[in-house]
């Protein structure tokens, strides 16, 4: 048991009077039962982050998470499934989730990265079922779908439709990359639960916007990529998506695209680059509680993992002790004082 003592705790819509959290084996506990007090006079605590779309390489990766406050990681394509199992279940270190092998078409960058396996690459509605399948047995949390624009060499509607379908009718939820207009709009024709990224350039059409539900901008992503082609104007564009998504009451999640994949247009470095996220997703419009939430309460609602996002009795003691206020400042998550995955600090 241990007693955080004095602290604001962020509980969704605010920072509360100081008061205690108790932690016991693992949870949050509503009373107290002896053991380590810690004193936290002027400090915030937070709900672990929970980064919302991630690539993980090995673990340092969820060292790398732990020492900014990530305390979940959802990852949004790993081929590897013995990478994932070596990282599953880590005490005193984030808790994950996969998508596992993503569905791709045969064109595009993604059909082009080292270590894609063949069958990732689905064109007929008639495979849909089986890659399903085959993403349950190998332990996937949820289905991720690389789409493109139409013609553009990811799978088209019919078969984005038929995965969607099958991932449905077995109890995944299921996410798609989308990261030009065309690609959105198809998104959203195939029923995905979860968008993924902003579009560079023109933002994504105003009939789409009525349509979205859950989107991940990886705005970071997007700027970086902006940047380091040359072209700085096109993450305009990208933001404006963001604002009119959040203005038409669509749920925004904070997360980044981290990786450190040869081949890809920019690398996101893991961990530190949620807190850059949550401030490009307050200058797109989002107050401070809102982007608090996209990293902690909603991304907990929307990827059903119902034991997290929160500072309450018999949650997960995922928490983050801050020397700051993010209400009044964003940057102030980066003031990290103490990290605990689990109830285990790191």
């Amino acid at each position: 048991m241990t007693a955080i003592t004095n602290v604001r705790v962020f509980d969704g819509t605010g920072l509360t009077h100081p008061r205690t959290v108790f932690v016991d084996g693992g949870r949050v506990s509503g009373e107290a039962t002896g053991g380590p007090v810690l004193d936290g006079t002027g400090q915030v605590l937070l709900p672990g982050l929970i980064d919302a779309h991630v690539h993980l390489h090995g673990r340092e990766n969820l060292e790398q998470f732990a020492r900014y406050g990530v305390t979940t990681a959802l990852d949004m394509a790993t081929t590897s499934a013995a990478l994932l199992a070596g990282l599953r279940d880590q005490p005193g270190l984030p808790d994950i989730r996969s998508a596992g092998v993503p569905a791709i078409g045969p064109g595009g960058m993604h059909a082009r990265m080292p270590g894609m396996p063949a069958d990732a690459v689905v064109t007929d509605p008639a495979q849909a079922a089986g890659f399903v399948a085959a993403r349950t047995a190998a332990g996937s949390d949820y289905l991720k779908i690389v789409l493109e624009a139409p013609g553009s060499g990811g799978p088209e509607l019919p078969a984005a439709r038929a995965l969607t379908e099958a991932a449905h009718a077995a109890g995944l939820l299921v996410v798609a990359h989308a990261a030009s207009t065309g690609a959105y709009t198809m998104a959203l024709d195939a029923g995905v639960d979860v968008v993924t990224h902003a579009p560079l350039g023109p933002p994504i059409a105003d009939g789409d916007l009525a349509r979205a539900k859950v989107v991940v901008p990886t705005l970071t992503m997007m700027k970086g990529i902006a940047t380091a082609t040359g072209r700085p104007q096109l993450y305009a564009g990208a933001a404006t998506s963001v604002t009119r998504l959040h203005r038409a009451g669509v749920a925004v999640l904070a997360g980044t695209d981290a990786n450190a994949a040869p081949g890809v247009p920019f690398s996101v470095a893991h961990g530190a680059s949620l807190h850059d996220e949550l401030e490009l997703l307050v200058a797109a419009g989002l107050s401070t509680v809102e982007a608090l939430r996209a990293a902690t309460v909603l991304p907990a609602k929307h990827f059903g993992l119902t034991d997290r996002g929160e500072i309450r009795p018999g949650l997960r003691a995922d928490l983050v002790l801050l020397d700051g206020d993010p209400i009044a400042d964003i940057r102030a998550t980066r003031a990290i004082s103490r990290v605990w995955c689990a109830g285990v600090e790191y």
